[in-house]
């Protein structure tokens, strides 16, 4: 049985993304437990092709370990300076393992000859002046604004995988992963529906960050690791860089109001915050290029989706 190593395995979308590969392949999960937690894993622990490694990547990998594919999910992903697993709180750790635990995860796949997926992100593209946002589109972004700490990172991050393929011949594909939603979203990660999902179900004030016009697209968990389960198994893709995520485009006010009504709420929907700076006013990507090489796109509609993470936040 082939062997498959997940760098983040036990974060929101890396625990669903070793759960689906076990069907298939032994797992290895490689993580600190920094952002992510072991309770994402309880439903794999006991399965006898599955395996933990408490470890942070930005250290050269155990020597004993060995891998036929190797997923690179590691990094804190939360923009919300009020969370205390953003990239705002962990600003080194933030830089360090898009950087140094990229470089780490790249000798250790040469090592190997193992294929490499880079789990990079929509916010590479800054704040955009292009919509939707194209592979080609090289991007809006500030090198020394708040946001650096991740945008500048993710695309250095780029620029090693982009080097061990064309220099050193690594079979590597890279996925831009735009705003993913869905159960196991730790509450401190204050991502923007969890935190009206919570909201609404408290019966608090739905709290919306400036007036609420700047727009997002929110792709279903699932979705986004069935895109990256066919962008690495995908052969003949080396070297590929393809947005991950959904084309259906809305405002965040109107996120909020959803969120009210599916759970019907009476919360009174306010403007809390002042915009934070660099926010991207808008965020959708092209996915044609999916839809051409992998045949992917998302399936899970918005409503169900939205529907499915409520009945978990009130589980919990």
């Amino acid at each position: 049985m082939q062997a498959v190593l997940v760098a983040g395995g036990a974060g929101f979308i890396g625990s669903h993304l070793c759960e689906e590969l076990l069907d298939t392949y032994k797992v290895i999960c490689v993580d600190n437990l920094l952002t992510g937690d072991s309770v994402n894993l309880k439903s794999i622990q006991g399965n006898p092709n599955f395996q933990f490694v408490n470890h942070d990547i930005t250290k050269p990998l155990p020597a004993d370990l060995t891998s036929d594919f190797v997923f690179h999910l590691a990094s804190p992903a939360s923009p919300n300076h009020h969370s205390p697993i953003s990239y705002h709180a962990l600003p080194m750790e933030t830089m360090m393992v898009n950087t140094t635990g990229t470089l780490e995860l790249l000798k250790f796949a040469e090592k190997n000859g193992a294929r490499f997926l880079f789990a990079s992100t929509s916010e590479v593209y800054g704040d955009p002046k292009e919509s939707p946002q194209t592979e080609d589109y090289r991007g809006n972004v500030s090198t020394t604004g708040p946001r650096s700490i991740y945008d500048e990172s993710k695309r250095f991050g780029e620029t090693l995988v982009a080097y061990f393929q064309r220099e050193k011949g690594l079979d590597s594909r890279t996925a831009r992963i735009f705003n993913t939603y869905g159960p196991r979203i730790l509450p401190k990660d204050m991502r923007m529906l969890t935190v009206f999902i919570e909201q609404a179900l408290k019966g608090e004030k739905i709290t919306v960050f400036g007036e609420g016009d700047q727009t997002r697209s929110l792709c279903y968990v699932t979705d986004t690791v069935d895109g990256l389960i066919k962008l690495m198994f995908k052969d003949g893709v080396s070297g590929e860089v393809v947005n991950i995520g959904s084309g259906e485009e809305h405002s965040v006010m109107e996120y909020a109001q959803m969120v009210k009504d599916l759970t019907g709420s009476s919360s009174e929907i306010v403007n809390s915050e002042p915009l934070p700076k660099d926010d991207p006013k808008e965020r959708k990507p092209d996915i044609e290029k999916a839809k051409r090489l992998l045949d992917w796109e998302p399936k899970v509609s918005l409503q169900d989706g939205i529907k499915k993470t409520i009945e978990y936040y009130k589980s919990l």
